[in-house]
């Protein structure tokens, strides 16, 4: 039996939401790159951070669903003529997933939109919670529950895949559940379990991390189709195959190096990784990404792209003298570009949440 959703969310409000992410050894979450590569241990170390998305459900006109999000112009359609490759696509096909209508999707993210950090996912992930907290209010009581968040996560992944047009990986949606610093290993196989989850860094120690750490805004917006694209392109004709091995080998080393804090040999790994993307696809950084990534490296640090680059955000790892004297020069070259800006670099430890954060 169909669901009037709108008749529920008249009586219930939801609001739920989920955090962003910072990331090394993306595009290694991809089956194109990890079943074949299953032998070499392929992981992607991610960090969830306090920039959430929120999702919040409001009661629409009946047979139609609007989609409003920060960033984007507002849309609305009947399910059956959602265009599922609009900007605002992947919410029109959650939507059409769980037969919903009469529904007002409202999204609003901490993270600038289009910053590379795994935004779009948060909000995918968040919005599949919220429906089936209205179909099944045992939900939120499960909302704590590795099963629940892991199948929130499967299912977000799927649909986001359907509908992207691209191979997509699936490290934005275990970060934006779980929430924490990890690292997940991906077991190149089509059956559960698809990934075994490393915890790199224990509540306790968040606040050191944190001090080790800076994320900047480059001011402009990212395409990760694009360069995602090719990199697949190039593996299934197989370019850079050393490459990626090379890549498999520095993030696993990096994971390994933070959860030792060995900060000096995690920067090495990461801008190692970040050199071996920039060979293969040069405009992964755009012209504010280099001059971040040089100063950092200047600075003794480790700097890499959010997500697939070619613009969105940079963080940087070091220690906190370098850290302090790199935030000083970060923040002055950021300041030539009125839409860049540092930003708050918090670890979040909770992940997906039903209710106000």
């Amino acid at each position: 039996m169909k669901t009037d959703f709108q008749t529920i969310l008249e009586n219930n409000s939801i609001e739920v939401s989920a955090p962003c992410r910072v990331d090394m050894g993306g595009t290694l979450d991809i089956n194109t790159f990890n079943y074949p590569f299953r032998h070499l241990n392929p992981c992607t170390f991610n960090i969830a951070i306090g920039l959430r998305t929120y999702i919040r459900l409001e009661p629409y006109t009946q047979g139609i669903v609007k989609v409003s999000s920060r960033g984007f112009d507002s849309a609305e359609f009947s399910p059956e003529q959602a265009p599922f490759n609009h900007p605002l696509g992947l919410m029109f096909a959650i939507a059409a997933y769980f037969r919903a209508d009469g529904v007002h999707i409202i999204i609003d993210s901490s993270s600038p939109p289009r910053s590379a950090l795994g935004g779009s996912s948060a909000a995918a992930v968040a919005l599949v919670a919220a429906f089936k907290a209205l179909i099944d209010h045992e939900a939120v009581v499960k909302e704590q529950e590795n099963e629940f968040r892991q199948e929130i996560a499967i299912l977000a992944h799927a649909l986001e895949a359907s509908v992207a047009g691209v191979p997509c990986g699936f490290q934005d949606q275990l970060a934006a559940v779980f929430g924490g610093v990890n690292t997940w290993f991906w077991t190149g196989q089509p059956v559960l379990p698809l990934y075994k989850r490393l915890i790199v860094i224990s509540d306790s120690d968040y606040q050191d991390l944190e001090a080790r750490l800076l994320l900047a805004y480059c001011g402009i917006p990212h395409a990760s189709k694009d360069i995602n694209s090719r990199w697949v392109r190039q593996f299934v004709s197989g370019q850079y195959r050393d490459y990626w091995k090379k890549i498999i080998q520095a993030t696993n080393l990096f994971g390994h190096a933070v959860k030792e804090w060995d900060l000096q040999t995690a920067a090495k790994q990461m801008n190692l990784e970040t050199d071996l993307r920039r060979e293969m696809t040069p405009d992964v950084l755009d012209d504010m990404g280099k001059q971040l990534v040089k100063l950092a490296v200047q600075a003794n640090c480790g700097a890499r792209f959010t997500g697939a680059g070619g613009g969105g955000c940079i963080w940087a790892l070091g220690e906190p003298n370098h850290i302090k004297k790199l935030k000083i020069n970060w923040k002055n070259l950021l300041s030539e570009i009125e839409t860049a800006a540092l930003l708050e670099m918090k670890i979040d430890n909770r992940g997906l949440r039903f209710g106000k954060y």
